[in-house]
């Protein structure tokens, strides 16, 4: 079998066979295609798409290409949520405890931030003394006894899809949606869990920025994960604004925490709500109606608090900061961003808002980057909000005052002021499911 062949084969826009396409996965792990010819092929599929039963099957050989997370030493329902990346979106620390006062085991390897978006990982990290980098033995460890845990992605999981995502971020292919759902389930089918609820961002601080295209990934993800045995479905989510008012690592873990206390801003508690009953309802435990209100309760007496407690002790952080938030890690300088001029906020282009906090040092700007934990922002005023001249837009952090300047304009500029109000969004927008497709 020749690359040369293959490549030309999917140029064509012809189907690759099985054979083909573990040839072509395995070959390149095993260094015997070289990244030029790797390359040609996601070009060509870039063009050309693939079908069902290919990306399925090279989901397949993504996740079988290094280790697969053995997760049979865990009792009972193992359930994981991906996102597919927002700004604000701090929902897996609010979510998994939740499912895990529920009864349910969340056992969940998360990423860290890329671009403008914020990373799972990176936000825990800023819980001073919490270990994302755990044993399996110590992971299942802390599952079984907490009912949750939330490590980094470690050791040889999906290698295939670590060297091919270096090539498609350096050749224009990321925006391809077989690619991009062959990425995020190859990792999860070699996470090992029973069940993936799936929150596809949609909207100008996503990945995705249409429905049309946030509700085909669903659908090919969906797909993907019920062909290897998995229940698997999707929410498509609204990210036109940030989630919820703080945006950055300590800042984030803030507002999970307020929500997990059963507070918080009305938006992001929606939204976890809805995540923590579709995950509920995937591992049969009631109908949405009867895992909406089993989720609610978990917050309003504090169970789900407690599961984020006990996963964070277990984990080496220090729960003082949990129990009283102001202890965290925020960055010693503040600065204020005021209204240029009168109005209502018509939009927010969420992605620049994203790239502001990145300016301030709460992102990687190069991989080579340290994060500022404590920096970021926090949002006075959002999409749908009157302000007048001068009024405070947002709170800045930092521990540079020459990150401000910058931040600012780019925050600015993401803002656009009009007279009339605009006509309030809508937070959960679809569901995708094995036997259906639903637009809200």
């Amino acid at each position: 079998m020749r690359t040369y062949d293959c490549i030309a084969k999917k140029r064509d826009g012809e189907e690759l066979t099985e054979e083909e396409i573990h040839y072509l996965i395995s070959s390149y792990v095993a260094g015997d295609i070289p990244d030029y010819q790797m390359a040609a092929f996601l070009m060509a599929v870039y063009f050309q798409g693939m079908t069902d039963k290919e990306t399925s099957i090279m989901t397949q050989e993504v996740a079988r290409s290094g280790d697969m997370v053995d997760l049979s030493a865990i009792q009972g329902i193992k359930v994981d949520k991906h996102s597919t990346g927002g700004v604000g979106d701090k929902t897996s620390m609010i979510v998994a405890p939740i499912a895990a006062a529920c009864g349910l085991k969340v056992a969940k390897m998360s990423g860290r931030g890329l671009g403008h978006t914020g990373g799972t990982v990176d936000k825990l990290e800023a819980i001073p003394g919490f270990r994302t980098t755990l044993t399996m033995e110590e992971f299942v460890d802390v599952v079984n006894r907490t009912g949750l845990s939330i490590v980094g992605q470690s050791g040889n999981l999906a290698p295939a899809d670590k060297k091919m995502y270096a090539l498609r971020d350096v050749t224009a292919t990321v925006d391809s949606i077989p690619l991009i759902a062959v990425s995020i389930m190859g990792k999860k089918l070699a996470a090992g869990d029973d069940c993936i609820l799936l929150d596809v961002k949609t909207g100008s601080g996503a990945f995705m920025k249409t429905l049309e295209g946030s509700v085909e990934l669903a659908k090919t993800m969906v797909s993907i994960g019920g062909a290897a045995g998995k229940k698997t479905a999707a929410l498509i989510t609204n990210m036109d604004i940030p989630l919820g008012n703080y945006i950055g690592n300590a800042l984030e873990v803030a507002e999970a925490v307020e929500v997990l206390k059963g507070g918080g801003p009305s938006d992001l508690r929606e939204v976890c709500l809805h995540l923590a009953a579709n995950m509920l309802e995937l591992a049969d435990k009631g109908n949405f109606a009867e895992c909406m209100e089993t989720a609610r309760k978990t917050l309003e007496d504090g169970s789900a608090f407690s599961k984020f407690l006990e996963m964070v002790e277990a984990q080496g952080g220090d729960i003082s900061c949990i129990r009283d938030t102001s202890r965290l890690p925020f960055a010693p300088l503040r600065h204020e961003v005021r209204a240029r001029k009168e109005g209502y906020i018509a939009h927010m282009d969420t992605q620049a808002c994203g790239t502001a906090s990145v300016l301030l040092g709460a992102g990687r700007e190069t991989k080579e980057s340290l994060l500022d934990y404590g920096a970021g922002i926090i949002l006075k005023k959002k999409t749908g909000d009157y302000v007048k001249e001068g009024d405070v837009l947002a709170e800045f952090l930092a521990s540079e005052e020459k990150r401000f300047p910058a931040a600012e304009e780019k925050f600015h500029s993401a803002l656009t002021i009009a007279a009339e109000r605009p006509e309030k969004e809508k937070l959960i927008l679809g569901k995708v499911s094995a036997n259906c497709t639903e637009i809200f």
